[in-house]
């Protein structure tokens, strides 16, 4: 009885609106509440507290028996030994310790002895060990498999072998750079450049052909990610804000970079506006870990910001490769001046067409009830996607390829998120992310080998330079100008602007294939020079153009951003994976909500008091 009618019985409580317990939302801890101050107030343990004295009294009693010296020594080790752990935790190299190392939800397996011979934080744990162990035996086995089958090319010193090295340097070489604000691609692009100018990779001749449809694939993976992560509700609901945020300022810059490298570089206008295709396009490579981090500490989230950003850099994406396509079937077809006429429309509509048709279908193939539904529709895009770019190619019309691969994905997407599929859990998306992880290294890997600095053109780097700033001001300046009545200020809209100036992947896709176009169809040197030309200034964009966004959005979002006050409860639509994501950067951040827990409002804490009031059942209250 005394339980029910004590000082915790809220059935009993003077005061409603008293605060007496408090809720988390964290799945993964449970419910947490303050424990009150008198719960079992009148049930104390006994032999608890004379066990507690007891152990007291004997600790005074041994500190008695020291002396005054040895009690001043030992005082002064612990001082020491605090200041040595602060200074260390402190230290560039405790942070940089603990930044390589891998946070697991589950405890991770040691052989006896582990601590001992890889201590912490210096060391990484077994399981990230094992795993880089792991990857490094099967990467063994596949070399072995290929010597065996190919010969020389996969031995040492052969340019098989030598294409796998500069990808899993290109990858470390990302990791490192992962350390910093920087994008993982800047580091992989370096070591392309490094390896190709200290004489460690050549890959030359005919092995340039394999290369050439390695970018092929990555531009597909590329292009299906974009249509994949396109929200077809929230593009219907601001599709109007979109196409103006991104072709409008697009169209300026393509136009702009046509016009400065055709009277500064000398180059004609057809290749002078197939180059402004390629450089108005924006990188969410570069654009999306930059947004990750300013989420987690709630900038820009109140209004959709990032949504937009991921939006309208799809839609450059896009536009860019249709145009590069089109432009291209019209430089070098060898057809008459009908079928060049010809190009814009059919590539237009036969992408469209194509797009929406292969979409269609695999929302009908594999059944959706299928057990393998996931890998089949995985491979039913990732082949349409391949069919569509070599095939468009192949009929020379270069330009619908690349167009139906991203419509083919958004016409999927959209179908299988009417079938209830999570767009932001979308499980085909997982695939290709880790499609892209294998790809990504390749790219850009490859990208910067192909840089031999001795053969660069002073001239040309000082003029690209100029041009490529030049562009990305005047693109700021109309972006900030026309974001009218989208419910930004200005801040906001100098933010967006700021986003959209790196260039990175479609740069690194598309800038060789001119150089690979003309050298399969035996064109002329000077011909050969201006596609050279294309591809170094291609690459000189994202060396201008990525770290220099990149830092540009980590430092400036939290000046130009609002930041949101973390929510208790998760919005509609929370990730229940831990599957890293472009829609990531809608969510908040977790850290600040375990932070701020104790600031709810009154209205929740009195709400649930007087659930609690109510009920019949006893009141416990529970830490």
């Amino acid at each position: 009885m005394e339980s029910r009618m004590g000082h915790d019985n809220l059935g009993f409580e003077p005061n409603s609106k008293r605060k007496i317990s408090q809720h988390s939302s964290h799945s993964e801890d449970g419910p947490v509440r303050r424990k009150s101050n008198l719960h079992h107030a009148h049930n104390v343990d006994s032999a608890a507290v004379n066990s507690y004295e007891q152990r007291v009294n004997g600790e005074v009693n041994r500190t008695k028996k020291q002396s005054f010296s040895e009690v001043l020594a030992k005082i002064n080790q612990e001082y020491e030994t605090g200041q040595q752990n602060a200074h260390l935790e402190q230290s560039w190299i405790y942070s940089l310790c603990m930044r390589c190392r891998v946070e697991y939800s589950t405890p991770s397996w040691e052989p006896p002895g582990w601590q001992k011979v890889c201590p912490y934080p210096l060391c990484p744990p077994y399981r990230q060990f094992a795993r880089i162990i792991s990857i490094i035996l099967i990467g063994l086995l596949l070399w072995t498999t290929a010597y065996v089958i190919i010969g020389d090319s996969a031995a040492p010193g052969g340019q098989l072998f030598q294409l796998a090295v500069l990808t899993v340097a290109a990858n470390f070489g990302g990791f490192l750079i992962s350390l910093t604000t920087l994008p993982r691609l800047i580091g992989m692009l370096l070591v392309g450049l490094l390896f190709q100018n200290v004489g460690w990779v050549n890959l030359d001749g005919e092995f340039t052909k394999v290369t050439a449809e390695l970018r092929k694939f990555a531009l597909v993976i590329i292009l299906t990610r974009a249509g994949l992560e396109m929200d077809p509700k929230a593009f219907k609901k601001v599709y109007v804000t979109i196409l103006k945020l991104g072709l409008i300022p697009w169209t300026v810059e393509f136009l702009l970079i046509g016009v400065l490298t055709h009277y500064f570089l000398d180059l004609p206008w057809m290749w002078s506006m197939m180059l402004g295709s390629i450089i108005s396009a924006v990188s969410p490579a570069v654009v999306v870990p930059c947004l990750f981090r300013l989420r987690t500490k709630g900038y820009g989230v109140a209004k959709g910001i990032p949504t937009l950003i991921i939006a309208v850099a799809g839609i450059d994406d896009a536009a860019s490769v249709a145009v590069f396509g089109i432009i291209s079937s019209i430089m070098f077809t060898q057809q008459g001046l009908a079928f060049q006429i010809a190009q814009a429309p059919v590539c237009v509509l036969g992408g469209l067409g194509f797009g929406v048709f292969w979409g269609f279908l695999c929302k009908y193939v594999p059944e959706k009830g299928d057990a393998y539904v996931v890998p089949i529709r995985t491979l039913m895009l990732f082949g349409g996607g391949l069919l569509a770019v070599f095939g468009s190619e192949k009929i020379h019309f270069e330009g619908a390829g690349p167009l139906g691969v991203v419509f083919a994905a958004f016409t999927a997407s959209c179908f299988w998120c009417g079938e209830g599929w999570d767009l932001e859990d979308n499980p085909v998306s997982t695939a290709f992310e880790i499609f892209w992880m294998i790809f990504e290294p390749i790219l850009f890997g490859i990208t910067g080998a192909s840089i031999k600095i001795r053969e660069l053109d002073p001239h040309m780097v000082a003029i690209g330079t100029g041009c490529i700033y030049v562009c990305i001001i005047v693109r700021i300046a109309v972006t900030v100008g026309i974001a009218f009545g989208d419910k930004l200020n200005v801040k906001e809209k100098i933010f967006v602007a700021i986003s959209w100036m790196s260039k990175a992947t479609v740069q690194a896709a598309l800038g060789p294939v001119a150089l690979k176009a003309v050298a399969s169809q035996h064109r002329s040197e000077e011909e050969k020079h201006l596609a050279e030309l294309v591809k170094n200034f291609c690459i000189l964009s994202i060396i201008l153009s990525a770290p220099l966004g990149a830092l540009l959005i980590s430092i400036s979002g939290t000046k130009l951003l609002k930041k949101t006050k973390p929510m208790l409860e998760p919005p509609e639509g929370w990730r229940r994976s831990h599957r890293p994501s472009l829609h990531d950067i809608s969510i908040i951040d977790e850290e600040e909500e375990r932070e701020d827990i104790e600031g709810i409002a009154d209205e929740d804490t009195a709400a649930n008091t007087l659930s609690n009031a109510q009920s019949t059942s006893v009141f416990t209250v529970t830490k």
